[in-house]
């Protein structure tokens, strides 16, 4: 067997996600105590990742199960549908990067106890959940607001948490961004899959609100994740630093353009590409402006 496939049903464009969330999360807790624990930044971020291909996982064995996934489909190839990997090895795919994740939490857990506990089992279970179960949180209408969620505030300020013991307003308000830009991710995702979603029963927020306001949804997070820094720079006194990420700007508003002109199926491929290109950006130059202030 070879590893292309599980490279693709890893889908490596999407960790960034994952990676972002710690990112901005150790750079608030070193803006405000002045050092890095190195062994928490490192092991936080083996089970961000880990996390999110198990999800990656799930969503492409469940969405083969569900007969969501169908040749009608636009986006990138999907493993088990596409016969690349049988469903019993993607179910120990899945099986040892939960397992994986979870070894690793027992080390962040004895260094954060109890609420990075309830963190980590939340994390697990929504992984789950996000395409499992009678009701999956994709197929209802849920997905968004669990994704801003756990990759906005649940992953920031936990990562601050477990640096620091301590929460922080600055790391909640910075996850704010972090949490938009991945609901941008998903909300173009998903307005690509309006036709096929619409045919197999998946009822995504885009879905439910239509074309168009899916398209003003996307708009209105990309944008407004530029907001934050604003504020904290005026309101919070962050420094000039914090308004690095607006040096991104300018491909947000490209990308903006695109879904506001219309565009649709496979055209919708390359701005789904810069949605993740314009997180990870975004994300690293957040996290820079927050060590220079």
């Amino acid at each position: 067997m070879t590893i292309r496939p599980w490279i693709l049903a890893a889908r490596i464009p999407t960790l960034p996600a994952a990676v972002v969330p710690v990112l901005v999360g150790t750079a608030t807790a070193v803006a405000s105590t002045g050092t890095l624990h190195w062994g928490v930044f490192t092991t936080a971020l083996g089970a961000a990742l880990l996390i999110q291909i198990a999800t990656n996982l799930i969503n492409d064995l469940f969405d083969y199960l569900k007969g969501a996934d169908t040749e009608e489909r636009t986006g990138p190839v999907r493993v088990t549908t596409a016969g690349l990997l049988t469903p019993q090895q993607v179910a120990r795919g899945i099986g040892v990067t939960i397992g994986l994740s979870i070894l690793l939490g027992v080390y962040l857990v004895s260094h954060g106890g109890w609420p990075i506990l309830l963190v980590g089992i939340a994390s697990i279970t929504c992984a789950f959940l996000y395409t499992a179960g009678p009701w999956p949180l994709a197929y209802i209408g849920l997905g968004d607001l669990f994704a801003f969620t756990f990759f906005g505030p649940v992953a920031v300020v936990g990562t601050h948490y477990l640096h620091t013991g301590s929460l922080d307003h600055r790391a909640l308000l910075a996850s704010i961004p972090v949490g938009l830009l991945v609901d941008s991710i998903l909300i173009v995702n998903n307005l690509r899959d309006i036709p096929t979603d619409s045919a197999t029963g998946k009822r995504t927020l885009a879905v439910r609100i239509g074309d168009r306001a899916t398209r003003w949804h996307y708009t209105l997070f990309t944008l407004g994740a530029f907001t934050i820094p604003i504020y904290l720079w005026i309101v919070d006194d962050a420094g000039l630093p914090i308004l690095l990420p607006l040096l991104t700007l300018l491909p947000a508003l490209g990308l903006s353009r695109t879904i506001l002109r219309g565009a649709r199926g496979r055209e919708l491929n390359p701005v789904l590409r810069g949605t993740g290109q314009l997180h990870l950006g975004y994300g690293i130059l957040l996290t820079i402006g927050l060590l220079l202030r």
